[in-house]
């Protein structure tokens, strides 16, 4: 066992006593034979407690000097090995001042390596990066839901589109990188796509796949397209090893819904018809079989004929309308911004109808659901019948919103029109510049849901068309949805996962490099969780594969349900508005807990952030029983010759940029980094696996405080 520099010094002073002892007992004895005075004896004891004080005074500063500053010393020697960028700050002796010029020189030295090695990389690496980016590209814009997952379900690859489909009202975020599959799709479904695919493979098939429909947790109806990633070959049985699948998701939900009311109208048709059929049939056969009838009674059997007629047609004309309006509502509708659409309609308008077009007031910051192409067949159609029927020679496009809808104007200068023409131009087949369909304008704006009319400014002699579009909310808006964003492109890939089994060891046995982490922070109010204090912010991010996840987070305010104190509203910021309306503990912990699902909770003094989590157990039903690793504790093992082990101090140690610091999301950040950091500097100290590392914390004096 290694002893600290207290215990040496403990030791050299005993040790010193020890030899004074025995010296001050040979002169007692020596007294006692010559005098044999008591008085002697206490003297001497005086001198002996003085010697040993004085031993004790000038061992403490030599043991600083030459056995604790090198202790501290090589500590922050091991750091500068792995981070070649800190340097040390010379203290101690001269020597051991010259020794730490030394190291910081061997760490230009190796700095300077390492920049001409990684510029060698970086120019390796172009290509790879080039690729990885193409990827991040095309998946982000990819309308198609793509998953990819390796064997045991944990999800390597999924785009903004899957993210959206498969977490859209399940109460928490259900996917992210290293995450079970089956948190939304049954085991036993995806064992059966697995084995029917793995047999295709085994034939010979040349695109194995397989497809079935199921249900989200949020009620979802999704078709599922599974195929396989196909690893090596195996040599002895010549057949291609499966390595993990890729799942394409179809969210059929309004499809379905649709489809199933266009069932019920026909059927509702269908029902409704046979009684008013039979009456006719009747009645026409009674007419038929006896011509001689008496004309009141024929009467009666017409009249039964014409109301049964009128009553069927009504019910065809109403389902007619109903079935008309699911065939526009399946009219795929595009969300794009309205000056982009002003924008090809300016070029569009003006080479297909010869005439100059100018826009005027256009409101950036609008967009609406529209099918652009069918519209711009609609204003060329427009606005030639405007040139050659009334010999407008130029017209003007303007932008708008009133709040329910996006408002386009299509105006000219001059000659007003009536309405019976405007009406006559919207239910005739458009034709314009040779191009001829057989929609009208009012199927047209039907199918985009809009609407037209006429309007005239008699003051300033102009004219316009107005359009009325659906409005669509800005991809900022929507995206803000899904989950917190943070940086410019989400990581939403690792294919290096695919070499990790989650059934390959138990936790404690797993290596801390391969563990997945959940790192979390709170923000309360106040520091006694056992007083009454409550969290009033939870903010979380996720390790996985040895990367921190920055746009897979948990970031929610809470309402404490009490009053907030002054003293902590100036720590983090957070006021009493800011939590009203916020949902309640119990609320939020069901989907912190699916958040932290199979992963390692990881925080910075966790102890205190436990104990609020743990005095809630009885009333939310919610247990945390994650292992749980503390930063506190793991710097305390790493430098226990250092002074300060606060999360500033880890992350200054550690070279950690700190942003955001007392905000729950922001300090799970920082702690996030520092645990990075850390997982190499244990593993040098023979510490890899979890249990090794909560056994090693347990040891340390910061262990021992309670909350």
């Amino acid at each position: 066992m290694r002893l600290g520099p207290d215990h040496k010094l403990y030791i050299a002073t005993g040790v010193v006593g020890a030899l004074a002892a025995a010296l001050l007992w040979a002169a007692v004895r020596l007294t006692q034979a010559a005098e044999g005075g008591d008085n002697a004896i206490a003297a001497l004891v005086m001198v002996w407690l003085f010697v040993t004080a004085m031993a004790y005074a000038s061992l403490r500063p030599m043991v600083d000097l030459f056995v604790r500053a090198p202790a501290a010393l090589a500590e922050e020697t091991r750091i500068v090995v792995r981070d070649s960028k800190r340097r040390l700050s010379p203290a101690g002796s001269v020597e051991l001042q010259l020794l730490a010029e030394t190291v910081n020189e061997l760490a230009e030295r190796r700095q300077s390596l390492e920049g001409d090695v990684a510029a060698e990389i970086a120019r390796a690496q172009a290509t790879l990066e080039a690729d990885r980016n193409r990827l991040a590209v095309l998946m982000a814009e990819l309308r198609q839901s793509v998953v990819v997952c390796n064997l045991d379900g944990r999800i390597l690859l999924y785009n903004q589109r899957a993210r959206e489909v498969l977490s859209a009202g399940a109460g928490s975020e259900l996917v992210g990188l290293g995450r079970s599959l089956y948190a939304v799709f049954e085991r036993t479904l995806i064992a059966h796509a697995l084995d029917q695919v793995g047999r295709l493979l085994r034939k010979g098939e040349e695109s194995p796949a397989t497809e079935f429909v199921t249900t989200t947790p949020a009620g979802r109806l999704l078709r599922v397209h599974l195929a396989p990633v196909s690893g090596h070959v195996d040599h002895d049985t010549g057949e291609v090893a499966m390595t993990g699948f890729v799942l394409l998701l179809d969210d059929i939900t309004t499809t379905f819904e649709k489809e199933a009311k266009r069932d019920t109208l026909i059927q509702s048709l269908t029902e409704g018809s046979r009684g008013p059929l039979g009456n006719i049939r009747a009645a026409a056969e009674m007419l038929n079989n006896y011509p001689d009838m008496e004309n009141e009674q024929r009467a009666r059997f017409l009249a039964v004929i014409r109301n049964e007629v009128e009553g069927l047609s009504g019910r065809v004309e109403q389902s007619a309308k109903a079935y008309a309006k699911e065939l526009s509502a399946r009219w795929k509708l595009e969300e794009m911004r309205g000056a982009d659409l002003v924008a090809f309609a300016l070029v569009r308008v003006a080479q297909r109808c010869q005439i100059p077009v100018k826009d005027e007031e256009i409101d950036d910051g609008v967009w609406m659901r529209v099918e652009s192409f069918s519209f711009l067949q609609v204003l060329c159609y427009l606005t030639t019948r405007l040139r050659d029927e009334y010999g407008v020679s130029e017209v003007r496009l303007s932008l708008s919103s009133d709040g329910d809808h996006a408002c386009l104007d299509l105006g000219w200068l001059g000659t007003a029109i009536n309405s019976e023409t405007v009406m006559n131009w919207e239910i005739e087949p458009m034709r314009s510049a040779g191009e001829e369909t057989p929609l009208s304008v009012r199927e047209v704006l039907d199918r985009c849901n809009g609407e037209m009319w006429f309007q005239r400014k008699r003051a300033s002699h102009r004219a316009a068309f107005r359009f009325l579009l659906p409005l669509a909310q800005p991809p900022e808006q929507r995206a803000g949805k899904v989950g917190p964003q943070r940086g410019s492109r989400p990581e939403y890939y690792d294919f290096d996962l695919f070499r990790n089994s989650a059934r390959s060891h138990a936790l404690d046995d797993r290596l801390l490099s391969e563990l997945d982490y959940t790192v979390f922070d709170t923000e309360t109010t106040g520091l006694e969780p056992s007083n009454g204090d409550e969290i009033i912010q939870i903010g979380a991010t996720r390790i996985v594969n040895r990367r921190l996840l920055t746009h897979e987070v948990f970031d929610q305010l809470i309402d404490p349900r009490r009053t907030l104190p002054e003293a902590s509203v100036k720590i983090h910021g957070i006021t009493p508005e800011m939590l009203v309306g916020q949902p309640g503990i119990g609320n939020v912990l069901p989907a912190f807990r699916a958040f932290c699902a199979d992963t390692v909770l990881v925080a910075h003094n966790a102890a205190f952030d436990m104990r609020f989590l743990q005095l809630k157990e009885a009333s939310t039903g919610v247990v945390f029983d994650a292992p749980v690793l503390d930063t506190l504790l793991l710097s305390a093992v790493l430098h226990p010759n250092q002074e300060s082990h606060r999360l500033e101090a880890i992350a200054e140690r550690l070279g950690v940029i700190i942003t955001g610091r007392h905000t729950a999301l922001g300090d799970a950040y920082v702690t996030g980094e520092v645990f990075l950091k850390m997982i190499p500097l244990l593993e040098e100290m023979g510490i890899r696996t979890l249990a090794e590392a909560r056994a090693a914390a347990e040891k340390t004096y910061y262990a021992r405080v309670k909350y």
